[in-house]
């Protein structure tokens, strides 16, 4: 998850975790059983809540949950479900994550229904959920714990109306969720969860599909091709929202270089190119700044490039770590020149890196290959 507070003194734990949320979750469940305790659950949670970190919080909401709602656990998930919100705007096709204060919802349900007995309502209960906010974490417990049984629910949910739920088939089943529990099942296990979704008609959809395929091409490359492959061949997807999706689930391959990956995407491995004049604004910068340069590439054959460069960050250690950033891609005819220019800015407060004073190099990567380096100082 990204950091919690920034240089900007934003704090993300307290945007989505705060009295005037607290307060909100209190009056739903109030208004859905006349009988709970609102204002002795605000106090409750209120009473430690800015002490705890973002995921903290929403375990400590879920613990205060146990503690004002029903002992019953049937009782309980039904309380929750009817004092819900009705479901996100279904005709939205993306960007509509759900509300973050929904998410002890399922903490709870993680806490308290794992047991067989009650795994037919708390799968029900996730699919009510994840249409108020992704439960795409909560389901993980439940694949791991059950995976039969949750993964032929699974399949069902693959083909739902709502495009919330369909989502979260190919989310929840991610080898590598970020900031999740990792799976138990093999990662290979949800592929066929995924020759339905693939078609699917909205974009938070197939973004998580081309996001799950990217997980599993780490490490089975040969997979995700042939899977890529038979979606092609099949047409069930429009062209050009495949084409995305082809290129965001083998964006790791790319900048890997993998051969087979830019063949696949139309890219020569090998590009017959010439860079030259590769230059640096300055060579010495300080965070905040930016780092500026520019360089010609020269075509001796009709080509489709991948234009990429390589930031190699100083650590706190001392050692580089590489980073590659997406710059531009381009066609070129047999003969053509372009001038390429790029300003990126160093951020002082980033919260992907840490700048550290020292020598960092710069490196341009075309189809996956290196072109040339230059190399400034952090000072």
């Amino acid at each position: 998850m990204a950091k919690e507070q920034t240089g900007t003194g934003f704090s993300l734990k307290d945007h989505l975790f705060n009295r005037e949320r607290v307060e909100y979750l209190a009056g739903l469940l109030h208004a859905a059983d006349d009988r709970f305790d609102a204002s002795g659950f605000v106090r409750d949670t209120m009473r430690s809540l800015k002490s705890l970190e973002l995921k903290q919080r929403i375990t400590h909401i879920a613990e205060m949950l146990e503690q004002h709602l029903a002992s019953d656990y049937r009782a309980a998930v039904k309380h929750l479900v009817d004092a819900l919100p009705p479901p996100l705007d279904p005709t939205k096709t993306d960007d509509d994550f759900g509300d973050f204060i929904f998410a002890p919802f399922g903490e709870f349900v993680v806490r308290n229904g794992t047991a067989k007995k009650h795994l037919p309502l708390s799968l029900k209960t996730l699919k009510q959920l994840t249409q108020r906010f992704s439960m795409e974490d909560a389901i993980r417990t439940f694949i791991n714990e059950h995976p039969e049984a949750t993964m032929a629910e699974l399949a069902k949910w693959s083909t739902d109306k709502n495009y919330h739920v369909r989502r979260l088939v190919s989310e929840g089943t991610r080898p590598k969720l970020p900031w999740s529990k990792r799976l138990t099942i093999d990662l290979l296990q949800p592929l066929p969860l995924l020759d339905s979704l693939h078609a699917d008609p909205t974009r938070y959809v197939t973004r998580s599909v081309a996001n799950h395929l990217n997980d599993i091409a780490k490490s089975h490359p040969d997979q995700v091709l042939q899977r890529l492959q038979r979606w092609a061949g099949q047409g069930a997807q429009d062209p050009a929202e495949l084409d995305w999706m082809n290129r965001h689930a083998l964006r790791t391959l790319v900048k890997q270089g993998d051969v087979d990956a830019l063949q696949f995407l139309g890219f020569h491995a090998k590009p017959k190119i010439k860079v030259s004049q590769f230059e640096l604004a300055s060579d010495q910068i300080r965070p905040g700044e930016a780092v500026e340069f520019s360089f010609v590439i020269t075509a001796e054959r009709e080509e489709s490039l991948l234009v990429d460069f390589v930031i190699d960050f100083v650590k706190s250690n001392g050692k580089l770590s590489p980073k590659v950033h997406k710059l531009k891609q381009l066609q070129l005819r047999k003969g053509e020149s372009t001038t390429v220019r790029k300003r990126h800015v160093l951020r002082a407060n980033a919260t992907t890196y840490t700048l550290y004073p020292g020598t960092h190099h710069l490196t341009l990567q075309i189809n996956g290959k290196p072109f040339g380096s230059q190399t400034f100082e952090i000072v």
